[in-house]
């Protein structure tokens, strides 16, 4: 009996298989071989909520792909004082190559799964895959796209469209495999209340208003103050003013 040849895994190591990274991530853009020198160098591990997995101003020694869970990213000022200025999900790539220092502290805002790898295989693998070096390019524009249009978020948006701005943004990036055509989403807030007003620039009472108020008009169901299910998510979508 001749064994069938996978030809979507033949040369693709175990640890790579499986893993969103490969296919939507950056490591989509890496050859068979590339990936077996990857893999050699990486390992898989989970972190719990709360783990700070770089800090600011410290010393870059590797990078990792986010294979699960949401990635808190903070820039702390010289005074002590906190901002929240993004969020990262699976399959993003979480790291800056080619700087010598962190500028932003990572830290996981749910238990988060990694594949990590040392700074100088990825950095070596950009000079030699022009693919690569695409694929981080392109998740860093998407990034400067994002960046902007939270801007407008938070410079223009009502207190409501900025509540559901946020609601938006976690049900379609906290699941991989979220479809946006199936018109509904279930998920936990991976932010306290406390977070989402830092995140947003409002008030804790504020947050809490604004999301009893998306309740009451069944736009959204709360189950244990983080459990959120959008019935429709294009009602949700209307009132982000999307």
């Amino acid at each position: 009996m001749i064994e069938r040849l996978d030809v979507h895994s033949a040369g693709i190591p175990v640890l790579c298989q499986a893993c969103e990274a490969r296919h939507r991530g950056v490591c989509g853009a890496l050859e068979p071989d590339q990936l077996v020198a990857l893999a050699k160098t990486s390992s898989k591990h989970r972190v719990t909520s709360g783990s700070e997995l770089i800090g600011d101003m410290e010393a870059v020694d590797g990078y990792s792909n986010i294979l699960s869970g949401v990635v808190k990213l903070t820039k702390t000022l010289s005074d002590g004082r906190e901002q929240i200025v993004g969020l990262q999900f699976a399959p993003d790539f979480l790291g800056r190559p080619f700087r010598e220092e962190s500028a932003l502290t990572a830290q996981a805002a749910t238990d988060v799964s990694l594949c990590s790898f040392p700074r100088a295989t990825i950095e070596g693998m950009l000079k030699r895959s022009p693919g690569l070096e695409h694929r981080l390019l392109e998740q860093t524009l998407r990034e400067l796209d994002e960046a902007r249009d939270w801007m407008v978020t938070l410079g223009r948006k009502t207190a409501g469209e900025k509540v559901a701005s946020f609601l938006m943004l976690i049900a379609t990036y906290i699941d991989p495999e979220f479809d946006p055509r199936s018109g509904s989403a279930v998920f936990d807030l991976p932010l306290t209340r406390a977070e989402i007003a830092d995140f947003l620039g409002l008030t804790i009472e504020t947050v809490s208003r604004q999301l009893t108020k998306l309740k009451a008009d069944k736009v959204i169901e709360i189950e244990n103050n983080r459990r959120i299910t959008v019935e429709n998510i294009e009602r949700l979508r209307f009132r982000a003013g999307l």
